[in-house]
């Protein structure tokens, strides 16, 4: 497992929000969900996006543009429209004003005006956060784009078409086209801007290896020494290595990737302390707790009662 992994492992387990909207000219939605991450891929027509404090985006057909919780935003024909409908947490739509014409369901998965608009678009919202994915979301934007020349990838097309089936196991479809087309905007986009340190440091053949080590078995006694051994390298040239590359120990990074875990671990309905505390590698559910309260301030237990059911 590495970050991307982790951060698409736990929304996908819990299913993302996903909705195919049809519209025709005026019309604008604002967005204040608050959900973690949305991906907007336009599949016919012109879309233009807008968070609070940021300038509006173009996207044309092929396009993708990605936005970043908790922060709101506006979806609409023409910046110059106003929004006739707001979302809300849970996706809960409510009306603004009188609006002339109030989205309705279109059939499967399908939201709009009229099943025939001139502007389509696919929305995927993964609505639960997962600690681990907090070190990603972090490295992102408020919002970014990337157009269809950018992407050059037939993912788009793919999950238009198949958003609107209604087949056995479709659900699971969805699933697995939604993180895929996630996984490659995102690798996209770090190809072209500056991908955060602990993204780049799996590309380098020594760190990498060892990053995935820790990512694959959390619940094993990691030292340095250990590590290094593990990769084929003397404990100093990994710590020198690994720190000058992801921007922390090795140690460091295990003990924040453990907690992450854990913290997403604890949501499950059936977790236990003692379990979680057995899978990320802490000897007892008190170190477990000790060091989960230090970081962030809450015990494992009002952790998990603070959590989404």
């Amino acid at each position: 497992m590495d970050a991307l992994a982790g951060f698409l492992d736990g929304p996908r387990a819990r299913g993302a929000f996903l909705l195919r909207t049809a519209f025709s000219p005026p019309w604008a939605i604002r967005l204040e969900d608050e959900s973690p991450l949305t991906l907007v891929a336009v599949v016919r027509g012109t879309v233009w996006v807008a968070g609070d404090d940021g300038p509006w985006v173009r996207l044309d057909a092929g396009d993708v543009g990605v936005t970043r919780g908790p922060g709101h935003y506006t979806m609409a024909d023409d910046p110059g429209t106003a929004p006739s409908v707001v979302v809300k947490p849970g996706q809960k739509c409510y009306p603004i004003g009188v609006p002339d014409a109030y989205p309705i369901d279109l059939g499967v998965r399908t939201w709009g005006t009229t099943p025939d608009g001139t502007i389509s678009t696919i929305c995927g919202t993964y609505e639960q956060p997962g600690a681990v994915s907090q070190r990603l979301l972090d490295a992102l934007p408020p919002m970014f784009s990337l157009s269809a020349a950018d992407l050059d990838s037939p993912l788009v097309g793919l999950l238009a078409t198949e958003v609107g089936r209604d087949d056995p196991g479709q659900e699971a479809v969805l699933d697995r086209l939604l993180d895929l087309l996630v996984i490659t905007v995102l690798r996209t986009w770090f190809d072209r801007s500056a991908a955060p340190a602990w993204y780049s440091a799996h590309r380098d053949p020594l760190v990498g290896k060892a990053l995935r080590r820790m990512h694959d078995e959390p619940a094993r006694p990691w030292t340095v020494a250990s590590l290094a051994a593990a990769v084929g390298v003397s404990r100093a040239a990994l710590a020198r290595r690994f720190t000058e590359a992801v921007g922390e120990p090795p140690m460091a990074y295990l003990a924040a990737w453990r907690l992450a875990l854990a913290a997403d671990l604890l949501r499950e309905p059936d977790a236990t302390v003692a379990g979680v505390a057995r899978q990320v590698g802490y000897a007892s559910p008190y170190a477990l707790s000790t060091a989960f309260k230090r970081v962030r301030g809450v015990s494992p237990r009002e952790h998990r009662a603070m959590s989404p059911a």
